[in-house]
């Protein structure tokens, strides 16, 4: 899993990580505007950051699906970048989903993300990914904050995490000079930019037993990973095993590539179409399947206890947490939770069962989006994990695979 999350910083790197293991298990890249063939058993797609992969089956014997999400908060670059103060170039961030802005603080940061640049056809799209230090943001001095014992940190998203890049002051443009220089692109020819800022510290084992796992993006690379993993065995199963990784689930999935889009809805009907179906035999196959929206679950914090449901306490390294929810924050019901349970059966792992505070709010998933564009039975299922949206996140060593595990049962029942 560690290779996978720190080849992907960006959820665009996400999809070419998660589209290399594809096409290195034989699967075959189609083009999303092109019709596609009926001759291409295994295949993928993808529409900007997410990703579509398949395993075709009977047309008759409906889906299996794991959806996933590529995207994780953090500091993304502004437009206009250019900013500073008392002699230091900064530049300006949006912070993107719900991150623990503390987490972001005295950390080496680098940069990824796309560039669209003007070509010779039309607008490209070029990876950038730089791995080495050239962004901080650097925490005031206790000295300066004399009140932070006794009123804790508050920082302001505009005021407060705007990070260091280089010595001097900053002129319009400086930033879309060296980004353009650092990808080996035109600066005149470039016309836009998803640039993000990214921990440096490699993913790896934690613990005087390394019982633990330390990385960025647990939430939700890990369960990409999983789905990418399992979809790439050689699972022998009647059903269309499929997976779905989108982007933006931490902003709401309301976008063209996020779980509230057409792009699942249209992805079936066009991989039924290649497999005899038609318009009219697609409910029919959808009344028949299930999906799994795989992402992370909080495990009991040790120092916060009282933050969590007493009778169902969630351990890391205690298998995959199956999450419910009455208000339908989670998509699971009787029936998924049977589903979840029997692949970890079948996949001889342990499971849990969570729950949130009845007087806490929840969070939410691709689960119930997905649910109701399909209208079909999906289960919320992921690894049990602590520090949930910091910049570096920490599960159960053992997890992983249990999930992978899991995800590959379910595609074989």
């Amino acid at each position: 899993m560690g290779g996978f999350i720190d080849a992907s910083p960006s959820p665009f790197h996400a999809v070419a990580t998660a589209a290399a293991s594809l096409a290195a298990a034989g699967f075959i890249e189609l083009d999303e505007s092109s019709m596609w063939s009926k001759s291409e058993p295994t295949a993928f797609f993808r529409r900007g950051a997410s990703l579509v992969a398949w395993r075709s089956g009977r047309a008759e014997a409906g889906f299996r699906i794991v959806g996933a999400h590529t995207d994780s908060p953090n500091l993304r670059i502004k437009p206009q970048p250019d900013t500073g103060a008392a002699g230091i170039a900064q530049l300006g961030v949006e912070v993107y989903g719900g991150a623990l802005l503390n987490s972001w603080l005295d950390r080496d940061l680098g940069l990824s993300g796309r560039l669209a640049v003007a070509g010779t056809a039309g607008i490209e799209e070029h990876l950038v990914l730089i791995d080495r230090p050239v962004l901080r943001v650097p925490q005031l001095a206790i000295h300066l904050d004399g009140e932070i014992s006794d009123r804790g940190l508050k920082l302001n998203k505009q005021s407060h995490m705007a990070p260091i890049w280089r010595q001097g002051t900053s002129s319009a443009g400086a930033f879309a000079e060296w980004i353009a220089d650092e990808a080996g692109v035109a600066v005149d020819a470039l016309r836009g930019w998803d640039l993000m800022a990214h921990d440096l510290t490699p993913s790896g084992a934690l613990g005087a037993a390394d019982d633990f796992y330390a990385a960025p993006r647990i939430d939700n690379l890990a369960s990409c990973y999983a789905a990418v993993s399992a979809l790439c065995a050689d699972t022998a199963a009647d059903t269309t095993l499929v997976i779905c990784l989108f982007d933006h689930e931490e902003v709401g999935s309301v976008s063209s590539t996020g779980a509230a889009s057409s792009l699942l809805p249209q992805a079936l009907g066009r991989i039924h179409e290649t497999l005899g179906g038609t318009a009219s035999t697609l409910p029919l196959v959808l009344s028949a399947s299930s999906c799994i929206s795989a992402d992370g679950a909080h495990a009991t914090h040790p120092n916060y206890p009282d933050r969590h449901e007493p009778d169902h306490q969630i351990s890391l390294n205690g298998g995959p947490v199956i999450k419910r929810n009455a208000n339908e924050r989670y998509a699971t019901d009787a029936i998924g939770q049977a589903i979840a349970e029997e692949a970890c059966r079948a996949a001889d792992i342990p499971f849990q069962l969570f729950v949130n505070r009845t007087d806490l709010g929840c969070g939410s998933t691709i689960g119930p989006v997905t649910a109701a564009q399909l209208g079909i039975t999906t289960v919320d299922m992921g690894i049990a994990q602590l520090s949930m949206h910091s910049a570096r996140e920490l599960c159960g060593v053992e997890d992983p695979a249990r999930l992978v595990a899991a995800l590959g049962a379910y595609f074989a029942m």
